[in-house]
């Protein structure tokens, strides 16, 4: 079984051993209609760039429903450049990456959706900015083709991801990014469950920046991420990479402190100035749902992060590999429990 503890860097090859100038890694789910049409763009646009014997497509199979795993076997078939790797269940978005970029060997390591609504031709503006010095760049949308309520929730995640993760203002997060391989192996020495390959970004450098792409319509289909997806990922983005909502549950228990100390003080006076003064029960009442409702969110959050940390500590896996299309070197995360890959 491969789990997502990560080999020690005495075991890595360099990417330059391997002579792989870019690895474009892609999660995939639900659509296996759009696969071959992804594939013959990422291949046209890399060969204009003349990069099409230097580089390598990873193709992450997030266990689709579809036949999105069949599709990828066929066309690592015909192509030499593809890598597919199949997940034994469905991990999600982040947890898939990290599973990519587990294998891939390039200098520079390209994120993008398999939905087409990331151009492929925009990957050269990428690396370029790569050669210029940063560690990772970052893609701004002109002209979104999304929701509204997807609009307005990136908004809110971005003002939170500032706060939270100290984010640079104006940094859009976006799912489809680059990053050199020296950054790459720093983000996969995470092991822990909940991966958000943005946060552990974050974490790892400074030297960002971003260009501006045109955002295409969905080839086919609709989005995978609906709003219940969304606020999972936007949970995990909170709470396993900031301690933020601990302190705002110190910063609202320290206040109400301070708030029910002052009403003793006024109680307490009433109580001299006027000793008829009745006691309202709607007020005793409203009290004591407002203290009882912030004490369950604080042990709410708290229990959040003592949940993830049980789970972390226990291992529970960040991916696990059920296949590949190509057979697994000693770098690779892999153990005898694993069945044979798919020779294609």
């Amino acid at each position: 079984m491969t789990s997502a503890t990560a080999p020690s860097s005495a075991d890595q090859p360099e990417a330059e051993d391997c002579g792989l100038e870019v690895s474009i890694v892609i999660p995939v789910y639900r659509s296996e209609s759009i696969l071959p049409k992804l594939v013959a763009k990422v291949a046209e646009v890399m060969d204009a760039l003349h990069l099409s014997n230097s580089f390598e497509l990873v193709l992450v199979n997030d266990c689709s429903p579809d036949n999105s795993w069949k599709v990828i076997t066929e066309q690592a078939a015909q192509h030499t450049f593809i890598k597919g790797i199949s997940l034994r269940k469905n991990f999600g978005q982040h947890n898939a990456v990290m599973a990519g970029l587990h294998h891939a060997k390039g200098r520079f390591v390209i994120l993008m959706d398999d939905d087409l609504q990331h151009p492929p031709s925009s990957i050269g503006k990428l690396l370029d900015a790569l050669r210029s010095g940063y560690d990772v760049c970052y893609t701004n949308y002109v002209g979104r083709q999304h929701a509204l309520w997807k609009k307005v929730g990136s908004k809110f995640n971005d003002l939170v991801a500032t706060y939270a993760l100290r984010k640079p203002k104006g940094l859009y997060l976006s799912s489809f990014k680059a990053l050199r391989q020296e950054v790459v192996q720093e983000v996969i020495r995470y092991d822990g469950p909940y991966a958000y390959v943005d946060g552990l970004i974050l974490d790892v450098t400074n030297s960002i920046t971003s260009v501006d792409i045109e955002h295409q319509a969905r080839l086919e289909g609709e989005g995978n991420y609906n709003l219940r997806k969304s606020l999972s990922l936007w949970m995990k983005m909170l709470t396993s990479f900031s301690i933020l909502p601990l302190r705002f549950a110190t910063c609202v228990g320290f206040g109400m402190s301070a708030l029910s100390l002052l009403m003793i003080l006024v109680l307490i006076v009433q109580k001299f100035l006027h000793p008829e003064y009745p006691r309202g029960w709607t007020s005793l009442i409203a009290t004591i749902l407002l203290v009882g409702g912030i004490q369950t969110l604080c042990l709410g959050m708290i229990g959040e992060y003592l949940g993830r940390a049980y789970l972390k500590v226990n291992r529970k896996p960040q991916f696990v590999v059920a296949r590949t299309t190509f057979a697994r070197n000693a770098s690779a995360v892999t153990s005898a429990a694993e069945p044979a890959p798919d020779h294609v």
